[in-house]
Order: structure tokens, then sequence, then C-alpha cells
């Protein structure tokens, strides 16, 4: 076996693109970030695959301070390949805070991993990753309308990105990062509002397009707005919308907030894997 480090973008995706069409669907936020990655959005990305006479038998992608991404690709020899991995990685004293994975290759190194090291895992997210083919046409509306978000919205999306945040218990972003990033969104026409009565009442974005989908994220209502439908609507409008452009659409949900994943079930949207988050601390 052979680890592998790309640093060349293009390089890297002409070897597992092929690969990861395959199942395009589970593997959307590898792709999507790669694209990022061209597209130079990213500051020392790393790259890297664990090959043998050729084949690809495990693939890596991280963009720093954003978790390590892993994908194993040969399951008969996943305990061999992680490893060789953890092996290949404290040779290349290659550092990384956490890591996101389907869930059972996640637990599987973390487990490898804390044998190795002196580091502990935490539980940062247990998500579900859901596809859309096609959005259930009886669903109630909720008053109002969407639209694109506009420069002279930038206030109440940085505000709410916080928010959003701190809702789904992720670090809270520097006030000039999240400026920046929402600038960006907004240049990009990826965030949609819910206006009711002239009020933004709800935002969410797409992110991440791939070859033939494209991700839903950043789906927020304030405390005072929700139990009120509107993100139940905007995702279902928006997410009709998108369609006219793409096969279907994904998005990750917390499986701790029972609320939303109803929701997005409602919508259409149906679970075909589940993902973990997990950091890394030294044990103390």
């Amino acid at each position: 076996m052979k680890f592998k480090v790309y640093h060349n973008a293009h390089d890297f995706e002409k070897k597992i693109e092929p690969l990861l069409l395959e199942k395009e669907d589970v593997f959307s936020l590898f792709l999507g970030v790669l694209q990022a990655i061209k597209a130079g959005n990213y500051e020392n990305p790393f790259m890297a695959t664990i090959e043998e006479e050729g084949k690809i038998l495990a693939l890596f992608q991280m963009t720093p301070p954003h978790p390590l991404n892993l994908i194993f690709v040969d399951e008969i020899r996943l305990e061999e390949i992680i490893d060789f991995f953890i092996k290949s990685v404290l040779e290349h004293e290659i550092t990384f805070r956490s890591i996101i994975s389907l869930k059972p290759w996640a637990y599987k190194v973390a487990k490898k991993w804390e044998i190795k090291t002196d580091m502990t895992h935490q539980l940062l997210m247990d998500q579900g990753l859901y596809r859309l083919n096609k959005v259930n046409d009886s669903l109630e509306h909720s008053p109002g309308n969407w639209r694109h978000a506009e420069e002279s919205d930038s206030a109440i999306i940085e505000k709410w990105f916080n928010l959003f945040e701190i809702d789904t218990g992720l670090p809270i972003s520097p006030t000039e990062n999240v400026k920046k990033r929402v600038a960006m969104f907004l240049k990009e026409r990826e965030v949609f509002l819910w206006e009711n009565k002239g009020k933004i009442v709800s935002m969410m974005k797409k992110s991440r397009p791939t070859k033939n989908g494209v991700t839903v994220s950043l789906v927020f209502t304030p405390k005072e707005e929700r139990k009120k439908g509107y993100a139940r609507t905007l995702v279902a409008a928006v997410s009709r919308e998108l369609l006219n452009d793409y096969s279907f659409c994904v998005l990750y949900t917390d499986l701790m907030n029972p609320t939303s994943n109803k929701i997005y079930r409602e919508i259409g949207y149906k679970r075909i894997a589940d993902s973990v988050h997990l950091s890394f601390d030294k044990d103390k």
C-alpha cells in the first residue's frame, strides 16, 4: 500500500472522481469541497489517497480548520487500511482536530487513533444524510414568498449565521470571518429568504454543487418565528426550484433534533446514510 499526497486539485480530481460519482449523493460533501479547492477558496488544503497497484483503497481531504473527511473503498480490508492510514498520518506528521465520515468508518478510526495517541474523541454531531428527488406537492404552505438574499440583507444573515452555530453546537465564528463568508454567499446568490408581510422570517442556502446534485444548508428560523412552518415551506419551495437545474438535492441533519428530521421527511427528503463529526482532544 502507498500513501500518496496530492498538491494539485485537478490531478486529485482526475484520480478520484470516477469512484466518487458512483455514490455522488453519499460523497457529495467530498465532491463539493473539492470544487471549492479547485476554485482556490481554501488555503493549504490536504488531499491524499491510499493506493495499491493503481487501485484506490481510501481517500482523504481536509481544508483546515475544517474536519478531515475520510472515505474507505475496500470494506473487506477496512481494518488493515485504517491501520495503514494512522501509521502514514503519524509518519507524515499530519495534524487534524476532527474527522467527518460515515458512522462505522469514523468510529473505527477513532478507536484505533485513541490506542495510538493520547487523544480521546468527542461526538460533535450525529448526522443524517438525506436526498431529495421530488418535492411532496401536498404540503400546506405558510404565508409569504421566497426570494434571493441581497446585499442589503447581509446584517440579518450575519446575525443568523452565528445563531445557527449556537443552535447546532458549532464553534462560534469570529465576526470578521462571518462577514467575509456572507459576502461570498451573496455574491454567488446562494442565500434564500422567506418573507411574510415584508418581514424576513427564515433563511437557507445552497452550496457545494456536484455534477448532478446540490446541497441545502444553513436552514434557520429565529425562535420567535418558529412553529409556523416557514422553514419547511422555504426549503420545499427552493428545493423544487433547485431541482430544475439538478437531479437531486442533499442535506445533513442533526439526528438529535427530531423536529428538523421530521420536516425534511415531510418535504420528501429520504435518509440515505449516517455520518458523524468527531473531535479529538488530549486525554487529561
